[in-house]
């Protein structure tokens, strides 16, 4: 939790951007894993805990532009609480510190809201990701639920996506926080990788040193020997010489904050000569899109600028052929990395997408491209000091996706198909790290984590001799 302050002109600055009307921000409920008391580990709504800052179940804030109030509902605990979970601190000082006196029991939303619509007052509100909360907005609003996500405030959202994509000082150390842990969580993957473990075996590992920092991990941990599949969350392989190993994950702390750092590396001691020619070809990509971060400059701009580096250095290798230029403009690409080069970061490790990723990422100045491979890009507006962004480039062979475009005839001209055979069962490789838009140019956050070849290596060999 931060200062008192914090949180008072956080709300201030956005009733002054949303203008008139009445703010309605919904906490989470606890949910049920299969049954109502067998609960998953909670985590609170991010822009509800961006304003208000209270890490408990059951809330809901408003905030009252015309009477310049802000106002929290919420029950206070009861004994059964108390036996079940131990002492509790009142809501009404758990308000206090986030400078909030008006505090109301959950009974008088309905008719809080009510009184607002009566005065002509508009309740803005978000779109909701949980059914329980668009339910609540049934009820209160009166609104059909279908009509739900079609009643949702785009004053409110633009607002809020302009307050939180711009990262405070306190909020950039409690990321460098939770990415300090993370580096050593990937160091560790490092340290303890050798053929015959099991992929379940390291996950174990990584997890455990993130409770022990008082942590979880931010997202579903990504750590696979088959890195041609993007989100691949299965831990079932046991790891063999020759492999590569894709380590995607990232922690948040008591702040909630995410990290999200991305490293492969070989079961060996070292890469293999192929190996090493498209890893090197992915770092490459990776730094140039790193040094290309400034204000001003658009992030679709760079990732079409990684995008001609990995063509440029897959026509090295033989795997691509002719103009890299229009290769690159037809989105030939796309076979080897079909997704974007990264996306914003902060509370949410895809920072406030549950708002509309568009509305994040896009604005009336840069489209969306309809390019496969090109349309994944999460966030291509112009870079802005204070935004963090995670910089993820990729290379991946997917024999399916390799075999349709083989048999569709696509891209003959730009890519070399014959070549691709020796590539079958390479997998991926894929190098992330998360980099602050400062006013004259970036800073990548964290601590650092090994990450050339030469770095890699060495640690390997010291680790498995």
């Amino acid at each position: 939790m931060f200062s008192t302050n914090t949180y008072v002109e956080r709300r201030q600055k956005l009733a002054e951007q949303v203008g008139s009307g009445m703010i309605l921000l919904l906490g989470n409920e606890e949910e049920g894993m299969n049954y109502a008391d067998n609960i998953y580990h909670f985590r609170q709504d991010s822009t509800f805990l961006y304003y208000f800052g209270i890490n408990q179940a059951g809330l809901v804030g408003m905030i009252d532009i015309e009477g310049e109030q802000s106002a929290l509902f919420g029950d206070e605990a009861t004994m059964d609480d108390v036996v079940w979970m131990g002492s509790q601190i009142s809501l009404k000082n758990k308000a206090k510190n986030v400078g909030v006196t008006c505090v109301a029991p959950r009974s008088q939303i309905a008719s809080t809201l009510q009184k607002a619509q009566s005065k002509g007052q508009t309740v803005h509100f978000l779109p909701p990701y949980r059914a329980k909360n668009t339910l609540k907005l049934h009820e209160w609003l009166q609104i059909p639920v279908k009509e739900i996500k079609n009643e949702t405030s785009v004053p409110l959202i633009k607002a809020i996506v302009n307050q939180r994509s711009i990262k405070s000082d306190e909020e950039i150390a409690e990321m460098e926080k939770a990415l300090n842990v993370t580096a050593d969580l990937h160091t560790t993957v490092m340290e303890v990788t050798q053929a015959g473990v099991l992929e379940r075996e390291i996950v174990g590992a990584i997890q455990g040193i993130a409770v022990r920092e008082g942590g979880q991990m931010a997202y579903p941990i990504i750590l696979t020997v088959n890195g041609q599949t993007l989100h691949n969350h299965y831990h079932g392989n046991k790891l063999q010489k020759g492999q590569l190993v894709l380590g995607d994950f990232g922690v948040e702390l008591e702040s909630s904050y995410a990290s999200d750092i991305t490293r492969t590396f070989p079961v060996d001691t070292h890469f293999t000569e192929q190996q090493k020619a498209i890893y090197q070809i992915v770092l490459d990509a990776q730094m140039a899109a790193i040094e290309a971060i400034r204000p001003r400059i658009s992030y679709q701009e760079i990732h079409l600028l990684a995008m001609e580096v990995i063509a440029e250095g897959l026509k090295a290798v033989g795997l691509m052929k002719g103009s890299v230029e229009e290769a690159v403009a037809a989105g030939a690409v796309a076979l080897f990395m079909p997704h974007g080069l990264g996306h914003a970061i902060g509370l949410d490790v895809h920072d406030m997408e549950d708002l509309g990723e568009d509305f994040v990422g896009y604005d009336d100045t840069i489209q969306r491209s309809k390019l496969f491979g090109y349309s994944s890009l999460r966030f291509g507006r112009k870079l802005q000091a204070g935004h963090v962004v995670t910089v993820e480039p990729g290379i991946y062979f997917i024999p399916e996706l390799i075999d349709k475009w083989q048999k569709e005839g696509r891209y003959t001209e730009f890519i070399n198909y014959e070549a691709l055979e020796n590539y079958r069962n390479f997998g991926g490789i894929r190098i992330e790290d998360n980099v602050l838009v400062t006013a004259t140019g970036r800073r990548v956050l964290g601590k650092p984590i090994p990450k050339t070849i030469e770095e890699i290596e060495a640690l390997r060999k010291t680790v498995t001799s």
